[in-house]
């Protein structure tokens, strides 16, 4: 059934649904998606009209991000004027109801089924930085027989298993594909319909939401019972103005985003957390890399040493969690006893990061609101859960943000509980967001897909494992002398940030 709220917010986008009309030729098999690519293009009288596709931006409530998928919701209403056509439905995925887990798509889709499972072919979804050319997408989407099961994207692969998706496929990670969400991806209404009535009646077998964009696929994929990925190559990621995107149905803004002045490093207190066995091993990488790019920084540890300095907050130190720690650093950021900034940053001793990047970043946030910045996951979202930030990638704080969490009460049920799911718990206790930026990595660039990584500029990863960390913060994260990104990341990358 319907959410009452959902349905009045998503009834209201109705009214917005076009009678732009546009002639193609549409694919057609038979099957669940088990189309083949000659069945695929097989020319029929079928046609497809802007009003059968729903456009859904992977919005957030933060302003920064409302005020970004606004813009992309606005460019669509532009392209269908131009066109002299009445606009196609858009809806922002943080506005359709209250249930937090919303943004891990699955418990929306019974929502997006009851309303548009009739009167719809194709639910796209988007990113903020994600622009479509209608005409294009409306000529591709007619290539495919709509009355099939069909999940169209731009593939990612592993090239080794990883812990970020369950080390799945060991033995062969490249075989399973999964959507790149910033080229958007799409999803014909009959297996909309069906998976909403999976959602409806089968609970879902994680607890944990991780990387989203995999646990999508695989849930679609369904052990092969569904449709597995297919491949749009006008599904892109290469910048808007790339003599390679004539054929690109989606590209990447590449304007910067309209935001101010970098962020002064002297708005910026940075904690970092480590213990007495890492003082010798960790500590000195970040002293090597980024130790030099923090105004105000302090080590925090189980053991008071001079020689770095660190500080011992009176916290013994745990095995795991942390949250002890991580609560007294809260504390110590508003007690006077360091200076006053606008923003914290809370990190691991295996932490690499670009402070320079997280300035420009922060340049778009409002410290006077409550912002918890980083990599967000989620426990339990299907059941009532809540969203938290990763810990390892770095989570950001505004004053205002640790202001709120130490006036609520909150506060740990042990020592080595796991901080930074304490603090989710907390900040949806209170109704404060979680904000992601897929920029912050709780793993290794090895964790990633290539071409993921490929249109990023990020700011951050995590863990020393198997790897050479300085070596990694050379080619990922190190400016050089002219403020630009290292050679190691892709030049059309440079303006996502």
């Amino acid at each position: 059934m319907l959410d009452p709220h959902t349905g009045h917010k998503v009834a209201g986008c109705l009214i917005l649904l076009s009678l732009f009309h546009i002639n193609l030729s549409a694919g057609s098999s038979t099957g669940k998606g088990s189309q083949s690519h000659d069945d695929m293009h097989v020319i029929h009288n079928n046609q497809l009209d802007l009003r059968e596709i729903v456009f859904v931006i992977q919005s957030q409530s933060n302003s920064f991000h409302v005020r970004q998928a606004e813009r992309r919701r606005a460019d669509f209403l532009k392209q269908a004027h131009s066109l002299g056509e009445k606009p196609p439905v858009v809806l922002l995925s943080h506005t359709l109801s209250n249930h937090e887990g919303d943004w891990s798509i699955l418990p929306l889709l019974p929502n997006l089924s009851y309303s548009f499972g009739k009167n719809s072919s194709w639910i796209v979804f988007l990113e903020e930085e994600t622009n479509v050319k209608l005409t294009k997408l409306v000529e591709v989407l007619a290539k495919f027989n709509k009355k099939n099961e069909w999940f169209l994207g731009k593939p990612l692969h592993d090239e080794e298993s990883t812990i970020i998706h369950h080390y799945a496929f060991a033995e062969n990670p490249s075989v399973f594909k999964y959507p790149d969400f910033a080229a958007a991806w799409a999803v014909s209404t009959p297996l909309v319909v069906r998976l909403a009535n999976k959602v409806k009646n089968e609970p879902l077998k994680s607890d944990f939401t991780i990387d989203l964009k995999h646990e999508v696929a695989l849930y679609i994929w369904d052990n092969g019972n569904g449709p597995p990925l297919t491949a749009v190559p006008e599904l892109c990621t290469e910048p808007e103005d790339s003599h390679e995107t004539r054929h690109c149905a989606t590209t990447l803004r590449t304007e910067p985003a309209p935001c101010g002045e970098l962020v002064n490093k002297e708005d910026i207190f940075v904690a970092v957390k480590t213990c007495k066995k890492f003082h010798n091993k960790r500590v000195p990488v970040i002293k090597k890399t980024w130790e030099k790019d923090a105004f105000f920084l302090e080590y925090y540890s189980d053991y008071a040493d001079a020689s770095i300095p660190t500080i011992n907050l009176g916290v013994p130190n745990t095995e795991r969690g942390h949250c002890g720690k991580t609560f007294a650093i809260l504390q110590r950021f508003l007690s006077g006893a360091v200076p006053e900034t606008k923003w914290l940053l809370v990190v691991d001793d295996d932490t690499l990061i670009s402070l320079s990047r997280l300035q420009g970043l922060l340049s778009c946030y409002n410290p006077s609101e409550p912002v918890c910045l980083g990599e967000r996951y989620g426990y339990g979202l299907s059941q009532g859960g809540y969203s938290y930030i990763t810990g390892g990638g770095g989570m950001v704080f505004s004053r205002e943000a640790v202001v709120r969490l130490l006036d609520s009460g909150c506060k740990c049920y042990s020592n080595d509980a796991p901080d930074d799911m304490v603090l989710g718990m907390c900040l949806n206790a209170l109704e404060l967001p979680v904000t992601h930026s897929p920029l912050f990595h709780q793993a290794r660039p090895e964790d990633y897909a290539r071409d993921f990584l490929a249109h990023q500029v990020p700011i951050s990863f995590h863990k020393h494992w198997n790897i050479d960390p300085i070596a990694v913060y050379n080619k990922w994260l190190k400016e050089d002398l002219g403020g630009k990104a290292s050679d190691g990341l892709n030049e059309n990358a440079k303006t996502e940030l």
